[in-house]
């Protein structure tokens, strides 16, 4: 048995079939992953995303340490609850992490890493703390929940006491709401609009099951990556990792390079990969005849080179085979796919392929 997380009670109940996700009992789905993929693209579905780690940065030097911390700048966060995305990089400009830090005050920051990479990423983070007025602090306070979907803010919202749906009315996309216990923030994973919820422990079952009633559908894992993968969103240790920089993870929208003086962790490295040009690039695949992509499968580029796939699946909206892989970076539309001992043709796009609900391919 793995470690499991405050919703587990409420996954047994609901009939999930519980699997091993990086040491945490996960639900996979309740009874159909195809069904639970289809509720979050045309209503509202919830995950338990609990197993992921919230850490707080506190102390003077909060700000200072992030901005030498991340590769995107945290000055650019001014507004309570406003939050960005940002790699972590090692001293090579490898992806140790990538992670949303949220803005409190100036002293304060909420940060939230990826379950798979924990006590790295916690190890990372204090060494670099050493050298400033800085605590790191894992927060064990909460669960969470993604609620996802066209409907999720309404369905969300339906079951918030008053205090709470004023806290959340209007707000923002990547922005969140500090409010009767509860951190309610607008982003997510799926392509689709929504929550993502930080819920207190006291409240972990009564705030499930207003959501089922509410008609809030409860999603796995299956779902959370077929709909990941649809909106062209990378998936740490597939699409990026320390070996990777974000110039070849289509994450270079992420590094802030100015004020110049602003020394982050992996940016000499950068910026020499910049000089040298960056040889490789992370695109989209659909696959043009019969076959499912997975991972780590041979792409040849026609008098160009090879690559190598990062993620694949079939895409329950689509009903096509789409896939992410990191290929040379003068490839043009058209690759082979080496499928079972066969070259299979693959159209290439770019890595997004449906955005709330509309196919973009």
């Amino acid at each position: 048995m793995g470690k499991q997380t405050p919703f587990i009670d409420c996954h047994n109940q609901a009939g999930a079939k519980i699997v091993d996700f990086g040491g945490w009992d996960m639900p996979l789905h309740y009874g159909s992953q195809i069904d639970e993929h289809h509720a979050v693209r045309q209503d509202a579905g919830m995950f338990d995303v609990s197993h992921m780690t919230i850490v707080e940065v506190i102390g003077e030097d909060a700000k200072a340490y992030l901005q030498r911390l991340l590769a995107n700048d945290v000055a650019k966060l001014k507004e309570s609850g406003k939050a960005l995305y940002s790699g972590m990089l090692n001293d090579d400009g490898g992806v140790i992490d990538d992670l949303i830090v949220y803005y409190i005050n100036d002293t304060k920051y909420r940060v939230v890493v990826n379950a798979s990479t924990r006590e790295k990423d916690l190890a990372w983070m204090s060494k670099q703390a050493a050298n400033f007025s800085v605590e790191v602090v894992e927060n064990n306070d909460f669960a969470m929940l993604a609620v996802q979907g066209p409907n999720a803010i309404a369905k969300t919202n339906s079951v918030l006491s008053e205090a709470q749906q004023s806290a959340v009315e209007g707000l923002g996309v990547f922005v969140a709401a500090d409010t009767e216990g509860f951190f309610i923030a607008r982003t997510g994973y799926t392509g689709e609009d929504g929550y993502e919820i930080m819920v207190p422990l006291a409240e972990v079952n009564s705030f499930w099951n207003k959501l089922v009633d509410a008609g809030v559908k409860p999603c796995g894992l299956g779902a959370r990556d077929t709909l990941r993968l649809e909106a062209g969103m990378n998936l740490y240790g597939n699409d990026m990792d320390e070996s990777i920089s974000p110039l070849e993870a289509n994450m270079a929208w992420t590094i802030t390079w100015e004020p110049a003086e602003r020394d982050f962790i992996g940016k000499s490295a950068l910026l020499a990969q910049k000089e040298a040009g960056v040889k490789n690039k992370l695109v989209g695949l659909v696959l043009e005849g019969k076959g499912v992509i997975r991972s780590h499968m041979k792409v040849v580029v026609d008098g160009i080179g090879e690559g190598e796939t990062t993620s694949g699946t079939m895409s329950p909206t689509l009903k096509k085979s789409i896939g992410m892989a990191r290929v040379p970076k003068a490839t043009g539309e058209q690759v082979m796919l080496e499928i079972r001992g066969k070259l299979i043709p693959a159209k290439v796009v770019k890595p997004c392929f449906v955005r709330k609900g509309e196919p973009l391919v």
